[in-house]
C-alpha cells in the first residue's frame, strides 16, 4: 500500500479515513490495495486507512497468519458482538469515510461492498463516500515500465491481428475451408509463440455474428468464413506476469476486392466517430481544461445519433485497462453508467464505438494513455489504427 499517496488524497478530499473491507474476496479491489490478493482469507476483515497516522486492521483471530505482512496495527475479534465494539471503538461519528460503494449503484465496478454492511458501518454515525476517485488513483495508474509493457503487448496483437487476416486471405485464395473457431485458434497460437497470455479468447465473427458485440465462436459453435465475407476480429492480451497492462484492439475485413458501399459507408461513421472520441481528449487536455469519462462518450454517441444510427450503438464508447482488461481506472461511459470520474494522467482505456444492423456489425477500437496534462498528453498506443477495412482478397 502506497499509504503516503493515499493520505494525502485524503487530506486533499477532506476525507477522514479509507475503510477498506472484505469478505470472502467480494471486494477484490480491498484485495488488491491491500496486498491480500490469492490468499485464503474466510472472515469479515476491515482496514482503517485514516488520513493521518499508521493503518488500524480488524481481524478473526483464526486467521492472524493471513496478515503477517501488512503495515499497521491490528486488533483481533473472534465473535459478532467484539468486532461490532471494535468497529465503533475505531470510527469517530460525524466523520467522513470513503468505501467500496457507488451512490445509486452508478458506478457498479466500484459497488463491492454489500448493503448491510454499509448500513452497519452508518449505523456508527459515519458519512460514507464513494472510493471511486481514490480507486482510480490508487490502481489504475499505470508505472513507465509497465506503459513500456504494454506497448509492446499492442504491437504484438496488432501482428497476430495481422497474421489472422492474412490467414483468412490465403486460405480463401486456396479454396481451403475455413471457420471464425479456425482464426480464433490461429491467434491464440500467435499469443503463445509471443509469450501473451489472455482472459478469454479473441471475437473473430462473420457477417451477422459481428452484430452481437460479445459473440465469440467455440469448437461446436460456429460460422465458416467464405468469399464476399465481412469478418470482425476483436483480440486482447498482454505479457507474462501480473502487473503486465493489457492492450486491446479491434478491427474489419472483408473477404473480397471491393467492400460493398454498405459497410464501407458504416464503417466511415464508426472511425470518424472514434476518432472524434481523441480529438476531444486531446483538444481539451492541452489546454488544461479536465475531461470526464462520460463526456467524451457523448461526443461519440451524438455524432452516431446525428448519422441515424444511435439505436445501434447499444454500449459504452470505452472502458479502462489495467493489469485486467477491464480495468478500475473511468470508463468512457454515459450509457450504461453515468462515469463522472475524471480522466487522470498516467491510466489507459479503449476507445470502441460501433453501429450493429442485422448484416452486420462495425466496431473499431484503439487504446488511448493519458501520459499528463498538456501537449501529447494523449496517446494512442494501438497504432496503426485502422482507417479503411480492410480487402482480404
Amino acid at each position: 500500500m502506497d499509504i503516503d499517496q493515499i493520505q494525502t488524497f485524503l487530506k486533499e478530499n477532506n476525507i477522514s479515513a479509507w475503510l477498506l473491507y472484505d469478505f470472502r474476496g467480494i471486494n477484490p479491489i480491498a484485495q488488491s490495495i491491500a496486498g491480500l490478493l490469492d490468499r485464503k482469507i474466510t472472515r469479515r476483515w476491515f482496514c482503517y486507512l485514516p488520513s493521518a497516522g499508521k493503518p488500524f486492521w480488524l481481524i478473526h483471530q483464526i486467521e492472524l497468519s493471513h496478515f503477517y505482512d501488512i503495515p499497521g496495527e491490528i486488533q483481533s475479534y473472534s465473535s459478532w458482538n467484539q468486532l461490532h465494539k471494535a468497529l465503533e471503538q475505531m470510527l469517530t461519528p460525524g466523520s467522513k469515510v470513503a468505501m467500496e460503494y457507488s451512490p445509486n449503484g452508478e458506478i457498479p465496478y466500484i459497488s463491492r461492498v454489500d448493503g448491510g454492511t454499509l448500513e452497519l458501518i452508518r449505523s456508527f454515525g459515519i458519512d460514507l463516500c464513494s472510493s471511486a476517485d481514490l480507486v482510480q488513483l490508487i490502481e489504475a495508474r499505470i508505472s513507465p515500465d509497465q506503459y513500456t509493457g504494454h506497448l509492446e503487448s499492442a504491437k504484438c496483437i496488432l501482428q497476430a491481428k495481422d497474421y489472422a487476416f492474412k490467414w483468412i486471405g490465403d486460405q480463401t485464395r486456396r479454396g481451403q475451408p475455413i471457420t471464425e473457431y479456425d482464426v480464433q485458434q490461429i491467434i491464440l497460437d500467435q499469443f503463445d509463440t509471443m509469450d501473451l497470455i489472455t482472459d478469454h479468447p479473441p471475437i473473430v465473427a462473420v457477417n451477422a455474428n459481428s452484430s452481437d458485440p460479445h459473440y465469440s465462436p467455440s469448437s461446436t459453435k460456429h460460422k465458416p468464413i467464405n468469399q464476399g465475407d465481412f469478418v470482425l476480429i476483436d483480440l486482447w492480451a498482454k505479457q507474462k506476469h501480473p502487473d503486465a497492462i493489457f492492450a486491446d484492439t479491434t478491427w474489419t475485413g472483408f473477404v473480397g476486392k471491393k467492400t460493398p458501399d454498405k459497410i464501407s459507408k458504416i464503417f466511415d461513421i464508426v472511425r470518424r466517430a472514434r476518432d472524434l472520441a481523441v480529438e476531444f481528449i486531446t483538444e481539451h487536455i492541452e489546454v488544461g481544461k479536465k475531461v470526464y469519462g462520460y463526456e467524451v462518450d457523448d461526443v461519440v454517441r451524438n455524432f452516431i445519433s446525428q448519422h441515424g444510427y444511435g439505436d445501434f450503438f447499444p454500449h459504452r464508447t470505452g472502458h479502462s485497462i489495467g493489469t485486467h482488461i477491464h480495468g478500475n481506472g473511468a470508463n468512457i461511459d454515459n450509457y450504461e453508467t453515468m462515469d463522472q470520474r475524471l480522466l487522470v494522467p498516467s491510466t489507459c482505456f479503449s476507445i470502441e464505438p460501433g453501429i450493429y444492423l442485422n448484416d452486420f456489425g462495425v466496431r473499431t477500437e484503439i487504446d488511448v494513455f493519458l501520459a499528463y496534462q498538456g501537449k501529447g498528453g494523449a496517446k494512442v498506443t494501438t497504432v496503426p489504427v485502422q482507417n479503411q477495412i480492410l480487402r482480404l482478397l
